[in-house]
């Protein structure tokens, strides 16, 4: 997004403050450090590249290249910073039923260690990347924050076990916290070269190529798709807030959920493929049904609302990826 977009939307509010960004150059991360670096903040990302790029990064940026285990190193970027915003992490469901114990190291314990580091340095607010995964498959839509968590994966527990240490620290010590739980993100910087990709980013490699998109289960599973820009504008927010959050948590969606089928449909069209129709395999363990926020308590506390509705951000995304892979969309002509 532009720079104009971002001092439109929050003004002076970052305009020198340092922070720090785990996981700053990955997918979500660089959007965020992007819209900082654009607000004129001092942006220092921490990030082990293991799944970011460097060239993901704007000018402006220093990177501490380093692992959320190595508490040491975790400390010294932490150190001075006002705002650290905490993205690092395993993020694939199905990966995670394969490896328990790495997700549970990579986002329970890095998570402790980058809460140890904001506390020892003087930081004023973490504010950390929660999941909409948390909610589990209850039946009941909406979701609302106020509702029990019932994850159904590790990485959904993994990612729970985070929100209640970023909780437990806005209480026991002079740190303020919030968690963001975020609903099915999507966007351009999304990897698509993975067993594991996200939904977009798989169907966007497969379109592209010229191979039918493939769905697991009937595809009438559905979820509230949000573009990567408001994920960076609810992290923005939430590090601007004038008061305490007291590790609160926080939707990040849009409010609209669609089914699988019709991502699928939507993004062929989109392509020039509409020939190009889903195959459909087993289900898989750890996946829920349908998934749709509630954004009465971000909207309230934080003044979050959506600025980049779903066809909007599809059309980016999907010119994005065109780009990757060299072709040409129907939008595009």
């Amino acid at each position: 997004m532009q720079p104009d977009f971002w001092s439109e939307l929050h003004g002076e509010a970052f305009a020198g403050v340092p922070v720090l960004v785990t996981g700053g150059a990955g997918f979500i991360g660089s959007h965020l450090s992007e819209a900082l670096v654009a607000l004129g903040a001092d942006v220092r990302v921490f990030d082990n590249l293991s799944e970011g790029d460097r060239d993901n990064l704007p000018d402006g940026v220093e990177l501490i290249e380093g692992d959320l285990l190595d508490a040491d190193a975790v400390k010294d970027a932490a150190m001075g910073r006002r705002t650290v915003f905490h993205l690092a992490a395993l993020v694939s469901v199905p990966r995670s039923v394969l490896h328990p114990a790495e997700y549970h190291t990579v986002n329970a314990t890095g998570t402790l260690n980058v809460l140890e580091a904001a506390r020892l340095g003087g930081v004023q607010r973490v504010v950390y990347s929660a999941s909409s995964s948390a909610y589990g498959d209850s039946e009941v839509l909406p979701k609302v924050e106020t509702m029990p968590p019932a994850p159904r994966s590790p990485y959904a527990a993994t990612k729970l076990a985070g929100e209640e240490l970023v909780r437990s620290y806005a209480h026991c010590y002079d740190l303020d916290t919030a968690a963001l739980r975020y609903f099915n993100i999507f966007g351009p910087r999304q990897k698509a070269d993975s067993a594991y990709a996200g939904v977009v980013a798989a169907f966007a490699k497969a379109l592209l190529n010229g191979e039918h998109p493939k769905i697991y289960g009937d595809g009438t599973a559905s979820r509230d798709f949000t573009f990567v820009a408001n994920v960076a504008h609810a992290n923005l927010l939430a590090g601007r807030f004038d008061g305490r959050l007291n590790g609160g948590l926080f939707n990040v969606a849009t409010g609209v959920r669609h089914t699988i089928n019709a991502l699928a449909e939507t993004m062929a069209r989109l392509i020039g493929k509409s020939e190009l129709t889903p195959v459909h395999g087993p289900e898989r363990a750890g996946d829920v049904m349908h998934s749709l926020a509630d954004l009465e308590h971000s909207r309230s506390v934080l003044g979050y609302e959506p600025v980049v509705p779903f066809d909007d951000g599809m059309r980016k995304t999907v010119a994005w990826y065109a780009e990757q892979f060299g072709k040409t969309t129907e939008a595009e002509g």
